[in-house]
Parts: C-alpha cells; structure tokens; sequence
C-alpha cells in the first residue's frame, strides 16, 4: 500500500470527473482520478450546456480553452401538432445577463479529450487510465480504493463520478428514487453537409433561426427533436411508438427513413444511431461517509432542456470549493454535510421540470395534444419575453445560504480602476467575493469578524470606488433586492444581502457559522 494519502479520490473520468479533478487541481489539492477506459467514449453523448457551465469553467482558466469546441446558439423551441409553436425559450436578441450566451452545443469526445489534458496543469493531480475499482472502503480517516491490478490507493474524500451505473453507488447500497418516467426514444448523430430542412412553422419568434434552435416537435404521430450540434454534427431524438421494437429501429434502413426528409439535398454520414430509456432518478444518499455521488451517479435527468451534465457539472463545483475549505483545515467537516441539502432539490425541481415536458411531449393522443397545445399557447402569450432554460434552476433554499437569497448572480462586464470591461468574476478573481454600493464597506468588522474574512480569503469590492458598473446591471440588481450589498460564494451564488452596509457584521457572523469556520487562531497555527 502506498503511504500518500491523496486529499480526494475521482472515480471515473468522464466530463464531470475531469471538471471536478480540474477545479480541485486549482485548489492546489492532491487529487487522484481514477478511470478504468483509456480514451474518452468515442461517441457524443451529452451534448448541451448553457452559460453556468461555461462560468464554471472561466474560473476553472478553461473557458478559452474549451470555446473553440463550442456551438453559440439560441434556445429552445417547441412545435405543437398543428405545426405551430406553443413554447420558445430562446435568447435572440436579447441582452446576456450571464456574460455568455445561454445555450451552447459540443462533441463530447473533443470536450472529454480537452477536460483530461488540462490536468496536465496541476503537477500534485494524478490521471490513471485503465485503472478499474474493484473494492471501496473507508474508516474514519480515509478511504482505500483497490484496483482490478491489485494495488491499492488511499484518500481522505472521495467523488463517484463513475456514471448512471456507478458501481460505487451500488457497493455503498444507496438506492435511486424513481421519480416515474421512463420512454424509449431512439437517438441518432450524423455530420451533415448542408442545413436542415424544416417545414414553415407557424409563429417562429422575429430574429429566431431554426437552424440555431433545439426543436422539439410536439407530433402525437411521433415526437422527436432535432438539435444543432458543433460544426456540422446533428442529432435527433425520435421517440419509440408502442409496439416498435429498438433493434429494428436501428437499423440502417429505418433510421436513414426517419431523419431523410430533414437532410434533403444534402450528404451526410451516420455517426451513430442506439435507442435510451430517458429517465427521472435521484439517489437517495448522495454521501455516505466520506464518499460522495455526482453526476450520473446520483441522478439521472430526460434530456428535454439539456441539463443532465449540467447538473453533475454544478455538483462538482458545489463540492470542490466546500472539499478545499476542508481540507486546508479553514472549516469543520460537516460543511460537506450541506452538500446533499443543497444540490438534491436543485436536482429534483429541474427533473420535475423536464418530466413535466416530457409527460406533455411524449403525448400521443392527437385530441389530447391539441388542448396541450391550446394551454400552452396561452402560458406563453403570458410570458415574459426572454425566457430561458436556465431559468428552470431553482434558488438554493438550505446549506451555506441565507433566507431570501440563494439565486445565480448576474456576470456582467465590469470595470476596475485602470482596466478595460471584463467579465465581473475575471475581474474580481472569484471565491467569496461582496460587492457593495457604499465605499468601504467592511470598516465595522471587529478584530474576530476581519479575522474571519481573511481566513475565508474573501473580497470587497465598491461600485463607488473599486469597479465601475459598466452598465448598470449591477447596481440595478441590488435596487431591484432594496440592498446596498451582496456577497457571494466561490459558486457564483448569492450568500446573503443586506439593506445597510452596517448589518454587514452580522452577516459575515452567519457566514462563519454556516461554513463551520475554525476558529482564526487555530487556522493561523494549522498555517
């Protein structure tokens, strides 16, 4: 047995294990990533992610890196039986209040190639490929993972990042909650040489283009979706009629019919073509010990608005800056107890969401699907203009959050004091970050509560001084909360707000608590 003792252990390598293994890299923690197939999956899977994840990895120092493999594009749209829209949740012209657009589509297997080689970056992250686990133990010290080679390896945290048939999640006997849906659609990925081909939609948005859309068409003769990948990747998604059988379906034959009157004129080359059960499954323990579930190991989501890797990408950036407080020994372990509290409702409200769509998506009786469509007609006349899919994610309620807040912050571009506008978490540098209306905000923490910040490694910054508002959307957003500050956490949501800059203390107070923060002389001498 090997004497290190790595902080975290990463099982399974795919984009959401290398995500976690990258941000923990840049926490300067000592990681081992753990992946049994020595080449990411050949074949697109995922597919879609919006403006969060690419946030998540601007902090990460990927966001260059990985826009190159990028698709920019404008949303979702819904078509009804009669070939008329009756759901939009689109961008086109509308302002990014996130910094980056909200909807982008990739390959998989060139984002997984990118995810792993930025490992290379952190000299204390350790990448073994071929490496399968074959047993997982823990005491209240560490967890000791055997390998199918024999050897074994030793961390004090672990993240099961190892997919929807984890083989941790099993060995740990956590069950999945069946959140009761469950169809068979076919999916099929082709590169194409020329747009799709798509009839005259009735009441298509001004400024929308279909060839920038998901669109899902709402037909009781067979739903299905066509999505715009990167470059000139396509895929479609065909829902499975009763009575179909899935290995006919496959078959060359009968996918080339399916997706030939969306590719008329134009060449193309099959990729792939495999049938799924699109599911809605939450775990039921997301941590046992000093293990933890992410990803598809602790939920699996249908894939209506594009959030299923999403999901496990805002799980990793959830645990990792709550795993580095930790384990640099600046907060107590049940901080990590949060985890779970936090993510599991996120999780469950998005699910219901997309089960909710996919109820009425997957509707095949054509007068039923004519009332849907009336009644969604009316919900969307109603709207709001610029609505989106990430407006489905829900506040964190519960954990490291204080009532009322909870909620993605705003990213946009800001300016310091001899720089040009750049995105607000390049310019502040991330972690905990407050910003304020009023300059000098922190002049009435005490010796303990100063103590604390600096422990945090958390920042201030005034919009009367230290930043310029560049176009208002800060300070709006404070007036439109009646606070005159905000602090956020190393996740880009909100912590808390306040009303005066004198009930700050008392925030920070909180703050300490609910990170379970040591005491200032005991971080100072485990320095």
């Amino acid at each position: 047995m090997s004497a290190m003792i790595y902080d975290v252990a990463v099982v399974g390598c795919g984009p959401v294990g290398a995500m976690a293994a990258n941000l923990l890299g840049q926490a300067d923690l000592s990681v081992l990533v753990l992946e049994q197939e020595r080449a990411p999956h050949p074949l697109p899977r995922a597919v879609h992610i919006d403006h969060e994840m690419m946030r998540i990895f601007q902090g990460a120092g990927l966001a260059e890196r990985l826009l190159p493999l990028m698709r920019e594009t404008q949303g979702h749209l819904h078509i009804g039986a009669d070939g008329g829209v009756i759901r939009y949740m689109g961008t086109a012209g509308h302002a990014k209040r996130f910094g980056w657009a909200n909807d982008y589509f990739f390959y998989q297997p060139e984002l997984e190639t990118e995810l792993r080689d930025a490992l290379a970056r952190f000299p204390k992250v350790e990448l073994r490929l071929g490496a399968r686990l074959e047993d997982l133990t823990q005491d209240a010290e560490v967890a000791t993972l055997t390998l199918g080679d024999g050897t074994t390896a030793r961390a004090r945290y672990v993240i099961a990042c190892d997919g929807a048939r984890s083989a941790v999640r099993k060995s740990l006997g956590v069950k999945l909650d069946d959140l009761d849906f469950e169809e068979p659609w076919l999916v099929i990925d082709a590169e194409v040489d020329g747009p799709i081909v798509f009839p005259a939609f009735a009441g298509v948005p001004q400024g929308a283009d279909l060839q920038q859309l998901s669109v899902m068409l709402c037909d009781p003769r067979r739903p299905a979706t066509i999505v715009p990948g990167r470059g000139n990747h396509r895929r479609w998604e065909f829902m499975l009629l009763p009575g179909e059988d899935d290995t006919a379906m496959m078959e060359p034959a009968s996918v080339e019919a399916l997706i030939a009157p969306w590719v008329a004129g134009s060449s193309y080359r099959l990729v792939r073509a495999a049938t799924y059960r699109f599911h809605g499954l939450v775990a039921e323990r997301w941590q046992v010990g000093r293990v933890f579930l992410a990803g598809d190991a602790a939920h699996q989501t249908p894939p209506f608005f594009g959030q299923g890797m999403c999901h496990g990408l805002r799980d990793v950036s959830n645990l990792a800056w709550k795993l580095a407080l930790v384990l640099d020994q600046r907060a107590e372990p049940p901080l990590l107890d949060t985890y779970q509290p936090e993510r599991d409702p996120h999780v469950r409200g998005v699910i219901g969401a997309a089960v909710g769509a996919g109820r009425y998506i997957c509707q095949l009786d054509p007068a039923l699907a004519a009332q849907r469509d009336a009644q969604l007609r009316e919900v969307m006349a109603a709207a709001k203009p610029g609505a989106t899919a990430a407006d489905l994610i829900p506040r964190y309620q519960a954990g490291v959050v204080r009532p009322e807040a909870g909620e993605r912050f705003i990213h946009p571009r800001v300016q310091g004091k001899d720089s040009a506008p750049r995105l607000l978490d390049d310019l502040t540098g991330g972690g905990f970050v407050l910003l304020s209306l009023e300059a000098a905000p922190l002049d009435d923490l005490s010796p303990a509560q100063t103590a604390a910040w600096k422990a945090l490694g958390a920042r201030a910054f005034s919009l009367a001084g230290d930043l310029v508002d560049t176009d208002g959307a800060i300070t709006a957003w404070l007036v439109a909360k009646s606070a005159r500050a905000v602090l956020l956490r190393p996740d880009a949501y909100v912590y808390g707000l306040v009303d005066a800059t004198t009930d700050l203390p008392t925030l920070i107070d909180h703050l300490a608590a609910d990170i379970r923060l040591r005491a200032a002389e005991d971080i100072l001498c485990t320095a």
